[in-house]
């Protein structure tokens, strides 16, 4: 298939620069891979489209405050976005600068007197040491919420609580699992209440989630690694799920990305390392029965996700349907159910 395929016109209106008030307010489109249907609610609806034997799957990640800025000591200011956090003093990252930063070189970070040292190239990203004490003290310090570029705003108080899921915990992610962005405390205890289960897995996601497909032959595409963690009570669950007949419904497309790469050999296996798998239409999914996403970029590997789900032409045509009736677009936008 051709990335062309998956490329749409978008009322540049659509897209959500800031989040609903509530986080249940969003709008919520049902989508029946199988029949093609869609149907409209709210998000707050979500537990009653769902059945006790069902399983919902949670990505815990945490998003950090990745951009930073600051000077490098010969002058020229320069912007430090992490991609992916190596030890509790080394980090790897993205640099924008006027003019190339060369290996050992120091930055000095904006209204403070910490030095991060460039270590060294690696393809699109430098390795980076931060003093003590440490990335993540520093970054919650003076570190940006690293808002994606189609919102086209600074960052703002209130995107440290909005960008951000009420269930995250673990440090890691430079950009948030935005399908859980919909999900607050009173939403997840009704859910419970209904007996309906749930578990958590990991996938810290990296600012390559936003790079766009350079190819228009998708088996061409080399897609971007990510950290992932399956523990064995993922796989526990899961496998209780099936057993009772149940959905395993994924929350969010790392979490179909993560299900899918530990199981990718047939069977569910706990797992912690890299994942870059790459799911376009013609793959046959293992494990996940539906999802809960919300609304992908153009020619974006996460719509060809969707699209793998669902089947082209019934994003294609639900697509349409969120446009016509504006709904908002993207990570601070509206949400669907996929279903099949």
């Amino acid at each position: 298939m051709k990335k062309s395929d998956f490329e749409f016109e978008l009322p540049s209106h659509l897209i959500a620069k800031y989040p609903t008030l509530k986080r249940t307010a969003s709008r919520l489109m049902h989508l029946c891979a199988t029949t093609g249907e869609v149907a409209h609610y709210h998000f707050r609806d979500l537990p009653a489209l769902l059945a006790a034997d069902d399983l919902l799957v949670f990505n815990d990640t945490r998003v950090i405050a990745a951009r930073l800025y600051g000077s490098k000591l010969t002058g020229g200011k320069v912007e430090i976005m992490l991609e992916r956090l190596l030890s509790d003093r080394s980090a790897l990252v993205q640099l924008r600068s006027s003019k190339a930063v060369k290996e050992g070189a120091e930055v000095q970070l904006d209204d403070s007197e910490f030095r991060v040292r460039i270590e060294s190239r690696q393809d699109s990203f430098y390795k980076v040491t931060f003093p003590p004490p440490g990335v993540v003290a520093i970054v919650n310090q003076l570190g940006h919420m690293p808002l994606p570029p189609y919102i086209d705003r600074a960052d703002e108080q209130s995107d440290l609580e909005r960008y951000q899921t009420v269930y995250a915990e673990k440090d890691g992610a430079v950009a948030a699992p935005t399908a859980g962005l919909h999900f607050d405390k009173a939403l997840l205890k009704e859910i419970s209440d209904r007996g309906i289960s749930s578990t958590r897995l990991t996938l810290h996601v990296g600012a390559g989630t936003f790079q766009p497909v350079r190819v228009d032959n998708l088996e061409d595409h080399r897609m971007h690694t990510e950290q992932i963690e399956v523990s064995a009570e993922v796989c526990k669950s899961v496998e209780a799920c099936k057993e009772r007949k149940g959905r395993v419904v994924a929350v969010g497309t790392t979490s179909v990305r993560s299900l899918e790469t530990v199981s990718i050999e047939g069977t569910l296996k706990p797992f912690q390392g890299d994942t870059d798998i790459f799911i376009y239409p013609g793959y046959e999914f293992k494990t996940v029965d539906a999802m809960v996403t919300n609304f992908h970029l153009s020619g974006s590997t996460l719509l060809m996700l969707v699209s793998a789900f669902a089947g082209p032409e019934n994003i294609q045509r639900a697509y349409e349907t969120a446009i016509e009736a504006e709904y908002r677009f993207f990570s601070y936008g509206d949400a669907m159910l996929i279903t099949r």
